[in-house]
């Protein structure tokens, strides 16, 4: 029997189609509102590297602390309600052009946690620890906060406050005129960062992150979790 997902927390048309489409290469996102005429594709889907997750508590959000936390105390990280079994995921990139007066360059629009091979037959709106659905309002969206840093991250729960240390670190360096760079490895020439804790064996990846900041899960015809994706700084409107 093929799973159902809750009708309150299943994507709509749109947003269906938008996941559906943005890991294809080739496959058209929608339209600019400042230029109609042209249809926004995917360019190519790659892979960015590999995280690993070994409690299968994964926290998706902001790395940064809260905006107005001067004492830049450890984020509270929202941990997903659904588990993932331990172990290591791929983490893929799926790219567009974006065009500026100087030419056409590459930008991400959306991530994905590869967690298996098995096709997604179902979208839902992922929730934290702690969220219920019953009590929010008709159509409402569950997402993470983040700074104006518009930086997210893909992490373990139980090294959340190692793996976020580097972030911490970098604003208390600055307020003491140090100007040194973060403790994490650049990837796709800057687009990703990477924190490894080998003590812990645990990894952070960061990602360009939106406003309204969704978390999707991909369901397998089994339920169970498939991927794990968030829609970039990019929202092309429908067709």
């Amino acid at each position: 029997m093929t799973y159902t997902v809750d009708a309150r927390l299943a994507a709509n048309e749109n947003e269906r189609r938008l996941l559906e489409a943005v890991f294809t290469p080739g496959e058209g996102l929608g339209i600019r509102a400042h230029d109609p005429l042209t249809v926004v594709r995917v360019a190519e889907v790659t892979e960015v590297t590999t995280i690993r997750v070994p409690s299968g508590r994964l926290v998706v959000g902001s790395p940064w602390p809260e905006d107005d936390d001067y004492e830049l105390n450890p984020p509270v990280g929202r941990e997903l309600a659904e588990r993932i079994p331990p172990g290591s995921y791929r983490v893929e990139a799926s790219w567009f052009f974006e065009s500026y007066d100087h030419g056409d360059y590459p930008s991400v629009a959306a991530v994905r946690l590869c967690v298996t091979q098995a096709p997604v037959v179902a979208w839902e709106n992922a929730l934290g620890v702690g969220e219920d659905v019953e009590s929010a309002r008709p159509g409402a969206r569950f997402g993470f906060d983040y700074p104006d840093t518009n930086m997210a991250c893909f992490a373990d729960a139980t090294a959340w406050i190692e793996l976020t240390l580097p972030f911490r670190q970098f604003w208390r360096d600055r307020r003491a005129g140090l100007n040194r760079a973060r403790a994490s490895e650049d990837l796709c020439d800057g687009s990703f960062e990477r924190v490894r804790h080998e003590g812990l064996g645990a990894d952070l990846v960061t990602f360009v992150a939106d406003e309204d900041n969704l978390v999707w899960l991909g369901r397998a015809a089994d339920g169970a979790v498939a991927s794990v994706v968030v829609v970039g700084g990019f929202r092309p409107h429908p067709y």
